[in-house]
């Protein structure tokens, strides 16, 4: 899976055979919040946390903190413990 960061639309983004997964996102001080997640309908769930993951890793490549914002995402960490050291101190999901 090739994911592109779409800087212009603040999006994070990559093609499947169902349509386009996108990942909006907002960056302020040093912290990555993620606002948005738009999965196109019958998409496999196992597909969006892959894309989850693989934006998770660029957040740590860049050194920066992350903020879920939407509802599917802070279940994502709630499920996954392992990415809560990405969390900025105080965020408790």
């Amino acid at each position: 899976m090739e994911i592109k960061d779409n800087q212009l639309l603040r999006q994070f983004e990559t093609h499947t055979t169902e349509g386009l997964l996108v990942l909006e996102y907002s960056i302020q001080e040093r912290k990555l919040f993620l606002t948005k997640l738009n999965p196109p309908e019958n998409l496999e769930a196992e597909f969006v946390d892959d894309f989850i993951k693989m934006v998770l890793a660029t957040a740590e490549e860049r050194k920066l903190k992350v903020v879920p914002t939407h509802p599917k995402l802070a279940l994502f960490f709630r499920k996954n413990p392992i990415y809560r050291e990405l969390l900025p101190p105080g965020i408790k999901l």
